[in-house]
């Protein structure tokens, strides 16, 4: 997905991950490399992620390593959206739970959303919606129901 974030909703906590200069710029800067900002944090001024499969160039700057934490559930964990930097280039952490949460309570519907899931029409509404915004990146959303009986989970993308 590239860069992606994540958030967990829990009544009004979210986290979300980008480039942690006080980590990671130190990391960057102590290969050689740099984190400029150009248009948001970025690796030699083009990779605003620290972490990536690809983009050899960048090498050792930005490794392969995943940023992994665990977390207990809890009975008041609602959902998850992990998205692309599309996404959260033009949604901010709150707008995006919000949209998210008013799908899965059947409050937002798509007019072309027949046969979709909660799941699938949140996805949807929020792709649909950072491209209504301006988004000039990929973006890629998922969006997993945790508050069910049964996890629902769903992606979207363009």
């Amino acid at each position: 997905m590239g860069l992606s974030g994540d958030i967990l909703f829990e009544y009004f906590y979210w986290a979300r991950r980008t480039i942690k200069v006080a980590i990671n710029g130190l990391r960057i800067e102590g290969c050689g490399g740099k984190v400029i900002n150009w248009n948001g944090l970025r690796v030699s001024g083009v990779l605003a992620t620290s972490r990536s499969i690809g983009d050899e160039y960048l090498k050792p700057y930005v490794i392969t390593d995943p940023e992994v934490k665990i977390l207990s559930r809890t009975k008041l964990d609602e959902f998850l959206i992990l998205g692309s930097d599309g996404l959260w280039d033009v949604i901010s952490n709150e707008m995006a739970c919000q949209v998210a949460r008013r799908c899965l309570e059947g409050r937002i519907r798509r007019s072309s959303g027949a046969g979709y899931t909660r799941t699938m029409e949140a996805a949807a509404v929020l792709v649909e919606l950072a491209m209504a915004r301006g988004s000039c990146d990929n973006i890629s959303v998922v969006v997993v129901d945790l508050s069910r009986n049964q996890t629902q989970t769903a992606a979207y993308s363009c």
